[in-house]
């Protein structure tokens, strides 16, 4: 489809004017194509000046109907939905809709690594990178993380690109081909959007559309949906498969086992003792497994896994270390949003926890919890505007619980709870927008409150 309409000089309407629309944009005025950009909310000085600068035209505030359905091509930012009026009419007048990652896919020569999964994609995006990087590849760093691949594919010249890709883009995307694709794991998220669960699972494994043989697939075996669903869709007979797991008798190519993680890939056998990794918790230990699997698939050499393990940083708010005070260990990891990322929190220290959790429940349903709780939690902290189905899912679980409402009287309790030798773990299984901008900013002012105690 791409071939046959950019063969000429298609015409190229760009939908959301964030980091993927203007890499997108960039790269399509390259190319010699009629490019316009439409963004329904203010552009940001920064990419509306480099538009002006492109000679690129585009629009904010509005989407005007009969310049967008002019198009040959609409590349939509991960953002907008299908149901939206003009992807709907789009659609109805047979207007191909693809995502800046088909697209710029397109044009670049270099293999793609393409990681998805509900929970993990970033660190294991990260780390893939990073021991490629280590190992002397030419390869660069794409998706929902850090630079939009359109842009670097217009800059750069390389062989590899790691890609985070969501199940939006996903759902954008046609004729990519990965080298190499990991699917970390999928648990119920974004059915807002879905309607209901088997359409986020057949988004998630558009991961693995046109690979054969010749690529590689990797996936967490104890995933009982990708168990099931690498079964019922005969996926090892099509792809060249490898699953990681957290137990050896999956017989896994990798696995963990007493503080271990070991690998069987392609007549190489090694293990790797959790202490020679920067990362800690199971749920690394499973992101590690398949980055590493990755690493492998591309022939990096042991030797150099190691040293990149070593010396790995992750991306804040993922279970980071703040500071130290009084015996007292803060870790935030507000980046757990959801109830799957929070269990893998909570299962990750043997200290006992002061647990801080709470802001727009995205339906959880908490009593996957209650075993790790009982065992790990001393006290918990709620943190939010409605802390009720908090409160009542822990009551009879934890005797000390707090109801907070701010940041710093979140802390404040969190820190009152706790004794030398414990951990205070900000780690909410929920969305932050009832108190902040996002994430990022839940995390940022936790780590600027715990940094102001004394």
């Amino acid at each position: 489809m791409l071939s046959f309409l950019l063969s000429s000089h298609a015409r190229v309407v760009i939908l959301g004017a964030g980091e993927s629309g203007i890499g997108a944009a960039l790269l399509a005025k390259q190319k010699g194509l009629e490019v316009f950009v439409s963004d329904k909310n203010k552009i940001s000085e920064k990419y509306k000046n480099e538009l002006i600068s492109s000679n690129i035209e585009f629009e904010e505030l509005r989407h005007s109907e009969e310049k967008i359905l002019s198009a040959n091509l609409i590349i939509k930012s991960p953002g907008i939905s299908e149901k939206t009026f003009i992807i709907q009419e789009s659609i109805k007048r047979k207007i191909p809709v693809i995502s800046e990652i088909e697209f710029a896919a397109y044009y670049t020569k270099a293999k793609l690594i393409c990681i998805t999964g509900t929970n993990g994609k970033t660190t294991t995006t990260l780390l893939t990178y990073h021991l490629l990087k280590e190992a002397g590849f030419r390869v660069g760093l794409a998706g929902n993380v850090g630079i939009s691949l359109a842009r670097q594919v217009a800059q750069e010249d390389v062989d590899y690109f790691v890609v985070e890709i969501s199940s939006f883009q996903l759902d954008g995307m046609y004729e990519t081909k990965a080298h190499v694709s990991i699917l970390l794991n999928i648990t119920p998220d974004h059915l807002d959007r879905y309607g209901k669960m088997e359409n986020y699972i057949d988004s998630k494994f558009r991961i693995i559309q046109n690979m054969n043989q010749k690529d590689s697939f990797i996936y967490f075996q104890d995933d009982l949906i990708l168990e099931r669903e690498v079964k019922q869709r005969e996926i090892e007979k099509k792809i060249n498969t490898f699953s990681v797991s957290l137990k050896k008798e999956n017989h896994s190519q990798a696995f963990y086992e007493n503080e271990q993680i070991y690998f069987n890939f392609n007549n190489q056998s090694f293990s790797i003792h959790r202490s020679e990794v920067s990362l800690k918790g199971k749920h690394n230990y499973i992101n590690i497994m398949a980055a590493v699997s990755a690493a492998l698939c591309v022939n990096v050499s042991e030797k150099s896994i190691r040293k990149g393990l070593k010396n790995f940083k992750n991306a804040p708010h993922r279970l980071e270390f703040v500071r130290e005070l009084n015996g007292v260990i803060f870790i935030n990891d507000s980046k757990a949003t959801n109830v799957d990322a929070v269990f893998y929190a909570l299962d990750s220290y043997e200290k006992p926890l002061v647990w801080i959790a709470g802001g727009i429940d995205k339906g959880n349903d908490y009593s996957l919890l209650d075993e790790l709780v009982k065992k790990n939690v001393k006290a918990l902290v709620c943190m939010g505007t409605d802390n009720s189905k908090l409160k009542k899912a822990f009551s009879t679980k934890i005797s000390k619980i707090a109801d907070t409402n701010t940041i710093q009287d979140a802390v404040q309790a969190a820190f009152q709870f706790a004794s030398s030798g414990d951990v205070v773990l900000l780690s909410p299984a929920c969305a932050s927008f009832d108190l902040f901008k996002n994430y990022e900013d839940r995390g940022e002012q936790f780590k600027k409150t715990v940094l102001a105690l004394t």
